[in-house]
């Protein structure tokens, strides 16, 4: 039913660039969007969202996509969405937004479901994109209820125009056609009485008109109340499930445990036969099924169909649903999509498959930048008290809490590891992976990261790509001993087991270290040749994002600058800067061999500045850490070689670890305030280190800040 005075507001408000359609089930709110969609010009986009979305670099995908179906954005953007590596945590929505410069007519866009975002970056990044898409371009926004969304749009007053369940409720005429539609007449003093008992409620008018004109005037007197639009998700009406045959009404509530419907799915989760037939039926009626978009002979529940029957189901046969999510879970392991099979395994509470199939996913999840993701299915087992009982889980959540630099996560997960361990039966292989992960946490001397790459190289299976990052430790634990040349052919060896496993990321490191080495015995040529190779690998596996590309990059910054290419020397340490935040503690031997790389770089081109910034940050992991082999030494060194410059111009190559994580928030519209709350911090920090940007970089706004990080080209690729 076209909501004609809804529609003409929606159409008539210059200044709104996000309409936010906010109220409970059954109000229309995707059809109204729909109908102000296709009555606008220009290019339409529509993204349906569901729980996966909740991971800025899915969400992220999925708009960008929709967006260049309709005007094609930036290739470069898209590239940098489906990249493998993590993004440096805040940098993805200034990219991101960044792309969108490259559109050149007016979009609109609807996101549906919004209510099912709930974390707070993907709402920010909804935000941004409605604020910086070309002028006249709308983004509507269909929620259950009102997003938490930045300060920005309300200022100026009417970025943001709201309609809310006040406005969505149907009116006298509106509930007069519902029932001259189902072939319904009542008396002006019945069609009172159901807008009153309703409250305009549309699914509520509908669902009443449905039961008079199937079993008359009195059927309706106990259909649909309104009741804040919630009896229809309390148990479905009588009138709904009464005409059906009571194995259809079991088909249709088991199934409603999925998401997506097909008859081999459907035939494994009641294991039965003739579901295809069912499907093709109920979709026929085109009241109960909706035809997946792009999926042949899938098909879906209106969600508000859904919750309906999922909450008669919890009525008729409690005991029932695990067992159908079991079942949906096999079925989805079976037939190579194992993603949805942690979805029903989790809720079915198997936490042994949700295990066994996190163990296998979690890495290529953070590999493919969707770091949320992989994060969320460790935090299921931690929710679920279930860590310690899945040791393998725990290694792999404190290995992925150290990559993204996080220190205490890291240590939190591998003390819960330990504990299951301890408790566990023996386990060689569990017992190596436990190995290894002590070799990036380097809590103690190069002498016990040499021994635990060891025992991690000798119990891992001989397929295991994890050997290479073993190999690749020992050889490390070596060089920082002052071992060069023991390290340098277990380096060699470690590309070479790299190589033949697919280990990308452990070999660009190895030739990155071989590097060093070549540079301490004077054989410029052959770093070069190294470094360039360890470019190469990093490129071609794209793993710009991944914390050992700042190390590549700082070793390829000397190899330039001994060249007398003071261009790419500074190009090099830039995109070394971008990554710095990630250099923490969590891996401390690794971190501070890549600041004091960069500091040799600064030091090459004279500056002090940049040399002491990254010593500093360097310093404050030895003292965290300070068994770090020949580091401490060269830290001390290399801040006395700093001082011998005297002092010098500070510029933006002197910001600090706090300072550049702050960075890319600054280029988006939340407060001083918000990005605080974002941070963990206090606003008048946030204020403190803003000063202090503006300060290096010579500005005295936000906004010239902005436009001068992008002409140095940080937080860019």
């Amino acid at each position: 039913m076209p909501r004609t005075a809804l529609l003409e507001r929606l159409l008539t408000v210059p200044a709104a660039r996000l309409v936010c359609v906010a109220a409970p089930a059954g109000y229309g709110k995707t059809t109204l969007l729909a109908q102000w969609a296709e009555r606008r010009t220009g290019p339409r986009a529509w993204v349906t969202l569901d729980r996966h979305d909740n991971d800025p670099v899915v969400l992220l995908r999925y708009l960008a996509a929709a967006i260049d179906r309709v005007d094609p954005i930036d290739p470069e953007l898209l590239r940098f969405l489906e990249a493998p590596g993590a993004a440096v945590p805040g940098s993805l929505i200034s990219r991101f937004v960044a792309g969108l410069s490259s559109l050149r007519h007016p979009v609109t866009v609807v996101l549906d479901n919004l209510e099912l975002l709930v974390n707070q970056e993907c709402l920010d990044a909804v935000a941004e994109v409605g604020l910086r898409l070309p002028a006249g371009s709308r983004v509507g926004l269909a929620s259950r209820a009102r997003p938490t969304l930045p300060s920005a749009l309300a200022h100026p007053p009417g970025q943001v125009l709201d309609v809310g369940a006040q406005e969505l409720a149907m009116d006298e005429g509106e509930v007069r056609a519902v029932l001259e539609g189902a072939g319904v007449r009542l008396s002006d003093a019945e069609v009172a009485e159901l807008l009153e008992r309703t409250e305009g409620w549309p699914v509520g008018v509908y669902l009443a008109s449905s039961a008079v004109a199937g079993e008359g005037r009195s059927a309706a007197a106990g259909t649909a109340e309104s009741r804040n639009g919630q009896a229809a998700a309390d148990q479905p009406p009588p009138d709904l499930l009464g005409r059906l045959s009571p194995p259809t009404v079991a088909f249709l509530t088991r199934t409603a445990v999925l998401d997506e419907l097909s008859g081999p799915l459907c035939d494994a989760v009641l294991e039965m036969r003739g579901s295809d037939r069912v499907l093709e039926s109920l979709a026929g009626s085109r009241l109960l099924l909706v035809e997946v978009e792009h999926r042949d002979r899938w098909y879906r529940y209106h969600q508000l169909l859904r919750e309906m029957l999922l909450a008669e189901l919890e009525r008729r046969e409690p005991e029932l649903i695990p067992t159908l999510h079991t079942r949906a879970a096999a079925w989805y392991e079976a037939n190579g999509r194992p993603e949805l099979a942690v979805d029903h395994a989790q809720a079915a509470g198997d936490g042994d498959r949700v295990a066994r199939l996190v163990a296998a996913l979690a890495f290529r999840a953070y590999a493919g930048g969707r770091v949320q993701t992989a994060r969320g299915w460790f935090q299921w087992f931690e929710d679920h008290g279930l860590v310690e009982c899945h040791p393998r889980i725990a290694l792999l959540g404190a290995q992925l809490e150290a990559l993204l630099g996080n220190v205490a996560s890291a240590e939190r997960w591998a003390a819960m590891a330990e504990r299951g361990l301890s408790q566990a039966p023996d386990d060689a292989t569990l017992d190596a992976s436990m190995a290894l992960l002590r070799t990036m946490l380097c809590r103690h001397s190069m002498a016990a990261v040499r021994a635990d790459a060891a025992a991690a190289f000798d119990g891992l299976a001989h397929d295991n790509p994890w050997r290479a990052t073993a190999l690749l430790m020992e050889g490390i634990s070596l060089l920082l001993d002052g071992q060069g040349d023991r390290a340098d052919p277990i380096l060699a060896r470690a590309v070479t087991v790299a190589g033949r496993h697919d280990a990308a990321p452990a070999a660009a490191a190895a030739l990155a270290e071989r590097a060093t080495l070549a540079m301490d015995r004077g054989q410029w040529d052959e770093a070069g040749r190294l470094a360039d190779r360890a470019l190469a690998v990093m490129r071609a596996g794209r793993l710009e994002d991944y914390p050992m590309a700042a190390f590549i990059h700082a070793v390829a910054a000397r190899t330039v600058l001994r060249q007398g290419d003071g261009g790419r020397g500074r190009e090099h340490l830039t995109r070394a800067t971008n990554l710095r935040p990630l250099l923490t503690s969590a891996m401390p031997h690794r971190s501070v061999q890549t600041l004091t790389e960069m500091a040799r770089a600064y030091l090459a081109l004279e500056d002090a500045a940049g040399a002491r910034a990254v010593l500093r940050q360097a310093g404050g992991i030895v003292r965290q850490r300070p068994s770090l082999g020949v580091l401490p030494g060269q830290v001390d060194g290399l801040r006395a070689a700093a001082d011998r410059l005297g002092q010098e111009t500070v510029g933006a190559s002197s910001l600090t670890a706090a300072e550049l994580r702050l960075l890319p928030l600054l280029s988006t519209h939340l407060s001083l305030l918000e990005i605080g709350e974002r941070l963990h911090l206090s606003r008048n920090t946030v204020k403190t280190h803003a000063v202090s940007i503006y300060r290096k970089l010579g500005v005295s706004s936000r906004s010239e800040a902005m436009q001068r990080v992008r002409e140095l080209g940080l937080l860019d690729r």
